[in-house]
């Protein structure tokens, strides 16, 4: 080796180590913060910025606040510390951006402050958490305050002494690292968002400590004994399979997600979990380029973002899969954080629509190219379209299907749940769909029982109810036998199990097309299920046609109900109110329904017809002698009033054998409440006969008032789309080629 490589070796050598030291290097980098004093920011930036701002300077007047850890969620110590950690990240982001010192002098005076109190704090004094946190009721809101604090130490790191760090390190971070991880290995070391936020946690303050012990304990997991195959804890994050550790942030990556980037427990929770995810990745492809981080899994962490996006209506609220609260939407800011990474990764111009949208941007790099692209006019509307996420670590678990059709009026959605449990945070409601009309929910789900940082409610936390109603399958648009749930509610046996997409065609503009089976659900019935969403040039909307069959043995009692949450306007059947209302059962959330009315269904089809949100819709069902229509509504055995007093439709087969439901839901028409004027507010849907179903195929015919009439062919086995298919039935043949074919009757 000649003198001169040596040196050049050297050299670069010394560089890197320069390198590793400098701070800022998690979010924001040396570099980055440069670029963005030397150019100049567009409107989306200067606003957040502005805001900010406005944020510190109202935290600095009130002046240092770290109270004694004392309330739940939503009480005041809860929402001082978390307010002390945002105004901390900001500040020290400002800091970097405008350099000025009282910005750092605010960091420090917090940070000093807890270094202060925390070796004296025991765990929170609310056992209410399966994993006490010490200034939170459990420890992922400490998670929470330890990655953004590491994000403010960071961006203050070398305005402080050596030895108002080393004090720092000592007495606040490493302890609190090895709180978070070593004393708490049932928070750390599973797969599950709360671990996601431990992982990086301990990650983050390590990469601002160069700490590598941390470092390798946040990526790779602690190390533990062999256990059983397959143990899962209480909360239903899995910690072992096959007697090897499953931990830490890359395992995460690789459990947490399928290879489309659908999260397991659901679109609440991985927009809660995306940011840890993103924040972590970001700071290891600054610290560890090497670990080529956002590549990892084919960049399947970038791929989270979009399908996160695409799990929301037009409104940009995520689809109530699962534990989750109604109305969380992508203006949340941890869907700001991951689409600004994102950003920063892709420069993609559909990106930069969304951030148009959320109206703010990072203060950071990722941000500052955004809010530039923004000013520049680089983007392209994002496009919501009809995706299947499939789910399990290697997308063989079930998956989400979603179906969108526009017209000029609207865009229907059909998100269609046939995924895995969803571990802890899933619900037994295998099959079960929701309909959008535009942002309007025409059939809901219920989403979870829970008013999150409500203190009166139980401090925040799941209620009762959430389990004996929310999670049942009762509480969704799916069928319930028997008066049980899915697998009986049973949560170790729902985890071992999945449901199955069959065949699905999205590419048809005006028919799209998937069929889905349960067999696990109810022990010797297989649940089949299809849905058609159709737009035919002559209907107000595009309508979904639903179809739910069961093979089995025996006879059982079928209900399928369908939470309109609307008011209802008619039905074609004369129903008998009850009074007062019965309880509908004693267990699987029966318990919680009152049965207001019913009905004998004496008619070849069941009418029901609704408003909602100044929308007309109506539900056309197949019905057969015996079949009951009950107007229900939830409030029953609900002392302290927790949950809402939705109404629901059940359509009822009280003892049948291998049913049918053949269902189609419409929208049609719309109500003018300033003229008082409405249009279309009766069903153009005349007739619907079923001519032949099977698990294979089904053939039926739509009628509609105007005199057409078109017959739906369905192929829903697993061969090729380009099988040609045929069908004899009463003396006609039906030929088609594919999946699914309509065919207009003269």
């Amino acid at each position: 080796m000649s003198r001169l490589v040596f040196i050049l070796m050297v050299f670069s050598c010394m560089a890197e180590a320069l390198l590793a030291q400098q701070h800022p290097s998690l979010i924001l980098t040396r570099e980055g913060v440069a670029a963005m004093r030397a150019e100049q920011a567009g409107p989306l930036f200067e606003r957040a910025v502005a805001e900010a701002v406005q944020q510190v300077e109202a935290a600095m007047q009130q002046g240092i606040q770290v109270p004694l850890p004392k309330d739940m969620a939503g009480g005041y110590t809860h929402e001082q510390h978390k307010r002390n950690y945002r105004s901390m990240l900001l500040a020290g982001s400002l800091y970097q951006i405008q350099g000025k010192k009282e910005y750092a002098d605010f960091v420090k005076a917090m940070l000093l402050e807890y270094a202060r109190i925390f070796p004296s704090l025991t765990l929170h004094p609310a056992e209410k958490s399966y994993a006490r946190g010490k200034l939170f009721w459990q420890c992922l809101n400490d998670a929470n305050w330890l990655v953004y604090t590491a994000q403010a130490y960071d961006a203050v790191y070398e305005y402080l002494s050596a030895a108002e760090r080393r004090q720092l390190e000592t007495q606040l971070f490493r302890p609190y690292a090895d709180f978070l991880s070593v004393e708490n290995p049932r928070f750390f070391n599973r797969i599950h968002n709360h671990s996601t936020w431990g992982n990086a946690a301990v990650g983050m303050i390590a990469i601002v400590m160069r700490d590598e012990e941390l470092l390798q304990r946040a990526l790779y997991g602690l190390p533990l004994r062999q256990r059983a195959s397959g143990e899962t804890d209480n909360d239903g994050g899995y910690i072992y399979e096959k007697g090897q550790s499953r931990a830490g942030f890359l395992a995460q990556i690789d459990y947490a997600f399928s290879p489309d980037g659908y999260y397991t427990e659901g679109p609440y929770y991985q927009r809660y979990a995306m940011t840890p995810f993103m924040l972590f990745a970001q700071a290891l492809d600054h610290y560890r380029p090497e670990l080529n981080i956002f590549a990892y899994r084919d960049s399947l962490l970038i791929r989270a973002v979009y399908a996160l996006l695409q799990q929301t209506d037009e409104a940009g609220v995520f689809f109530p899969i699962n534990d989750a609260q109604k109305g969380m939407s992508f203006m949340a800011s941890s869907v700001i954080t991951a689409v600004n990474i994102a950003y920063g990764q892709t420069q993609d111009p559909q990106l930069v629509d969304i951030a148009r949208q959320q109206g703010t941007v990072s203060l950071d790099q990722n941000g500052f190219a955004l809010a530039s692209a923004l000013q520049q006019g680089q983007l392209r509307p994002f496009r919501r379209s009809s995706v299947m996420l499939r789910d399990g670590a290697d997308g063989s678990q079930g998956a989400l299907a979603i179906m969108r059709a526009s017209n000029t009026r609207t865009t229907i959605s059909v998100p269609f749940k046939c995924t895995a449990q969803g571990l802890g945070h899933g619900h037994y409601d295998k099959l079960a769909y929701c309909l959008y009309d535009g942002a309007t929910e025409v059939l809901q789900d219920y989403g979870a029982a829970r008013w999150v940082n409500i203190d009166q409610k139980a401090g925040g936390r799941y209620l009762p109810e959430n389990n004996s109603w929310a999670k049942q399958s009762l509480a969704h648009n799916t069928l319930v036998v028997d008066g049980r749930s899915h697998f009986g509610g049973q949560y170790e046996l729902a985890s071992q199990h999945h449901s199955e997409i069959r065949s699905y065609d999205f590419g048809q503009e005006r028919l799209q097309f998937v069929s889905a089976r349960e067999v696990h659900a109810y022990e010797g019935l297989e649940l089949y299920r299809s849905l058609v969403l159709w737009q035919p040039p002559q209907l107000y909307k595009p309508i979904l046609i639903d179809l739910l069959q069961v093979v089995g043995e025996g006879t059982h009692q079928f209900d399928l109900p369908f939470h309109h949450a609307g008011q209802l306007l008619d039905m074609n059947v004369a129903y008998q109110t009850a009074e007062p209302p019965e309880v509908m059962g004693e267990a699987h959330g029966y318990q919680h329904v009152y049965a207001e009315a019913r009905a004998a269904v004496d008619s070849p089809l069941l009418r029901f017809n609704w408003i909602k949100d100044q929308q007309f819709y109506t539900l056309t069902a197949l019905a057969e002698a015996g079949d009951q229509a009950i107007l229900a509504r939830i409030g029953a055995h609900d002392p302290h009033f927790n949950l809402r007093r939705d109404a629901f439709l059940i359509h009822r087969k009280p003892a049948a054998k291998n049913p049918v439901f053949l269902t189609i839901l419409e929208p049609h028409g719309s109500y003018d409440p300033v003229s008082e004027i409405p249009t279309g507010p009766f069903s153009q849907v005349a007739g619907l006969e079923r001519l032949h179903i099977d698990r294979d195929y089904a053939v039926f015919s739509i009628r509609t008032s105007g005199g057409s009439q078109w017959t739906f062919m369905l192929y829903t086995g697993p061969e090729a789309s380009t099988v040609r298919h045929q069908l004899s039935i009463n003396g006609n043949q039906y030929e088609w080629e594919g999946r699914i074919a309509v065919q207009s009757v003269p």
